[in-house]
């Protein structure tokens, strides 16, 4: 597979590499913590969660820990940082000519069963954040930024976990 999409290259991945380094940086010098996602969710998930059923929520252990938060569930850190993602990337894609309806996948894999794959993956990751109490953008960034031997750990077994499943999911790509 090629480093295009509609005949337009991919940005340097080292270039972005040293770019979401310094994006990691301001976030420690301006707000004071790292990045990640996973929060976002869960705080979001409280704050519906507490619009729906107010009681129930604040006496829910997971919930009442971010609808005691300052400011509340929805003036949160991490939603504004997801909110931004989602416009940059929106941006970005814009400004590279790479804004299109289109699902990616190999000749032997329907459109259907990608979005399914795609979907299921997700959906094993987003239990795993919960698991972990943390996702992989938070472990791996913010934890291996900071050092955190837990966040290492966790990175060798994903680079190895990837290497591995590797071969087996490119034959349904090539």
């Amino acid at each position: 597979m090629s480093n295009t999409i509609g005949g337009r290259p991919y940005s340097n991945p080292y270039l972005a590499g040293v770019g979401l380094g310094l994006v990691l940086l301001a976030a420690f010098v301006v707000m004071g913590r790292g990045l990640g996602a996973s929060g976002a969710f869960a705080t979001t998930a409280a704050g519906l969660a507490a619009g729906v059923a107010p009681a129930r929520a604040h006496a829910n252990p997971f919930f009442a820990r971010y609808l005691g938060a300052e400011g509340g569930p929805w003036l949160q850190w991490l939603v504004f940082e997801i909110i931004g993602v989602a416009i940059g990337g929106f941006a970005s894609a814009a400004l590279a000519g790479r804004l299109h309806a289109v699902v990616e996948r190999g000749p032997r894999i329907s459109s259907n069963q990608r979005l399914a794959a795609a979907f299921a993956g997700g959906s094993v990751m987003g239990v795993g954040g919960v698991l972990a109490r943390g996702c992989t953008s938070g472990q791996a960034l913010t934890g291996g930024a900071l050092l955190s031997v837990g966040s290492w750990v966790f990175m060798i077994g994903t680079f190895a976990a990837a290497y591995t499943a590797a071969p087996l999911l490119r034959r349904r790509w090539t």
